[in-house]
């Protein structure tokens, strides 16, 4: 929806025009605050008078762009406590953007709490995001609290907590998750819609239809009975009655790893089971000749990747000019993890064919990292080719991510159901 646009033109005629902010700082992923919004002024005519410094690198590097003269000061969200550290109370930014704005939805986070404490100093904050609520209501007060400082929501997550929610699964005092009242998520909308603006694309844009594709790998028998038997080992060490969410995700992570064909083993080394999804992008690539856009989720998955793909110079999004690589077209395979180009990347005009080679629980990442690709500027249908191994977790995730489910109950069924199976 184009709102890293929208925010520079907001700043602009603040700046230029009302006079009303002198310096902006702008928090975003690290990618993102490299290339997106120095290259979204470098794009609008009326935008190129802003003058962006960038506040990345070493801390002298930083330290130096913090003392250049500019009108927007752009940081990665991993240097917030730094830079919080720096100013104290002389905090210089009069306005404060938060592009992604949901990374900062845990009150534990060291980024929350650093920016906490200047809130009082903030004149103007604001917040951008495509998922507000990735894993439910709960993850909205921390962002609302550095909007208004609790004006809305509350001063302390215990109260938004008590006043919107019931506890849901518990043991004896400890609980798990948290259920929304009866018409808590009515109540919240209506006490936050003064300040918040909600579009979705579907409403205003006309984007070319995305094609959903499930290509199912089948183990050969040798690999299956190493697979089961790696499987069953990792299963029978989980007791059913004791499982927690923690334990359920670190499980489904091996489990992922199983699935993609290899596996880290207690000797730190890789363990190889199939090359069934490399064989499957075999055919995906040899089938098209367009540049293919690979999601990776673990080192060993990136290694292979790398290795087996060789003779086509795979790339990874690493610079300002590997993204404009990949727009103009000159990248054939493009491998990333869905964290790192999950938010706020402009690379929809370099392909239109995406591949999840290992798939995600998080319904956000998977949404977002779909985004970059199918977002406004696609002119092509864009083609998301799942690969799912038969008979394992695979089946489990994609089930949860079809039917958007956010949160863990999908994950601890699925581990819960394998337990069973072996009988544990």
């Amino acid at each position: 929806m184009s709102k890293t646009v929208i925010t520079l033109t907001a700043i602009y005629l603040l700046m230029f025009d009302y006079f009303d902010i002198q310096r902006v700082l702008v928090i975003a992923p690290k990618r993102v605050a490299e290339d997106t919004w120095s290259r979204e002024t470098e794009k609008w005519d009326h935008l190129k008078q802003l003058r962006i410094s960038k506040v990345l690198g070493t801390q002298k590097q930083r330290v130096d762009a913090l003392e250049t003269d500019g009108d927007i000061y752009v940081i990665n969200r991993e240097n917030v406590k730094w830079l919080v550290d720096l100013y104290g109370i002389k905090w210089p930014f009069d306005m404060v953007v938060i592009d992604e704005l949901s990374s900062f939805k845990s009150n534990k986070s060291q980024r929350f709490k650093a920016l906490k404490k200047v809130s009082p100093l903030m004149e103007r904050v604001v917040g951008l995001t495509g998922t507000p609520t990735p894993n439910g209501y709960m993850d909205l007060w921390p962002q609302m609290y550095l909007l208004d400082r609790g004006e809305r929501l509350g001063k302390t997550l215990t109260g938004y907590r008590e006043r919107y929610f019931t506890p849901g699964r518990r043991n004896g005092y400890t609980v798990f998750d948290w259920d929304l009242k009866d018409g808590a998520d009515n109540a919240i909308q209506k006490k936050i819609s003064d300040i918040c603006v909600s579009m979705k694309a579907d409403d205003y844009l006309e984007l070319p239809e995305r094609i959903n594709n499930n290509v199912y790998v089948r183990m050969d028998p040798k690999a299956r009975v190493l697979y089961e038997q790696l499987e069953k080992n990792l299963i029978l060490q989980v007791d059913d009655d004791q499982i927690t969410a923690l334990t359920a995700a670190t499980l489904t992570q091996k489990l992922l790893q199983l699935a993609n064909g290899s596996v880290y083993n207690e000797d730190g080394g890789v363990t190889h089971i199939h090359d069934g999804k490399l064989e499957a992008l075999d055919e995906i690539l040899e089938f098209n000749d367009e540049p293919v856009l690979v999601f990776y989720n673990f080192k060993h998955d990136y290694s292979r990747l790398m290795q087996h793909f060789k003779d086509l110079n795979p790339r990874t999004l690493e610079t300002s000019r590997d993204i404009a690589d990949w727009n103009e077209g000159r990248i054939r395979l493009l491998l990333a993890h869905p964290a790192s180009v999950g938010h706020g990347l402009n690379i929809q005009a370099g392909g239109h064919i995406i591949v999840w080679f290992g798939l995600t629980w998080s319904l956000e990442l998977y949404q977002q990292a779909n985004a970059r690709l199918d977002r406004q500027g696609q002119t092509k249908n864009v083609i998301v080719h799942h690969l799912i191994t038969e008979g394992t977790v695979d089946e489990d995730v994609m089930k949860a991510l079809e039917r958007k489910e956010t949160g863990q109950e999908a994950l601890l069924e699925a581990v819960k159901a394998r337990i069973r199976r072996y009988g544990g």
